[in-house]
């Protein structure tokens, strides 16, 4: 007999939104993916993305410190995995966002039950271990190639973000 297949696909469609509302706070740990210097004085840490559940939809996570004295403004990322969106979670419902402020002397903050990245239309499933590179567009500053490792599925960070 074959088991039921709505079981399985609730499941996997539950996981994968639960690793962009949770509310649990996360940080970036050790050997977290990371840019150069955007010029401005922009920079990222603790970037990575949990091993999706999904063939073709996967999540985020990153900070970006601006030490300039001047805010700027992360307009769009790129990727050659597929389409990346900018989302924040509010209330426990996503929601597509065009452009998030980055304040001077500041940071912006992506971590899991806040704003997060969206993949989407992803050319394959990104496995652990494996590192998916982002390009960060800015207002005024240069743009940012960030590494983002895989992580495990229930990867948590444990310092920053």
């Amino acid at each position: 007999m074959r088991p039921p297949i709505v079981p399985v696909v609730v499941l996997s469609g539950a996981l994968l939104l639960a690793g962009c509302g949770s509310d649990s706070d996360s940080g970036s740990g050790s050997g977290s993916g990371s840019g150069s210097d955007g010029g401005g004085g922009l920079s990222v840490s603790g970037a990575y993305i949990p091993q999706p559940v999904s063939d073709d939809m996967a999540a985020g996570y990153l900070t970006i410190a601006n030490a300039g004295d001047t805010k700027d403004e992360l307009t769009s990322i790129t990727s050659s995995a597929g389409e990346v969106t900018m989302h924040e979670t509010v209330g426990g419902a996503m929601q597509e966002l065009k452009q998030l402020p980055v304040p001077a002397q500041g940071q912006l903050v992506f971590k899991s039950g806040g704003n997060h990245l969206m993949f989407d239309k992803l050319k394959r499933k990104p496995k652990q271990g494996q590192t998916i590179s982002v390009e960060l567009h800015f207002a005024t500053s240069d743009p940012v190639v960030v590494k983002m490792p895989v992580k495990s599925a229930t990867y948590t960070p444990t310092t920053g973000h």
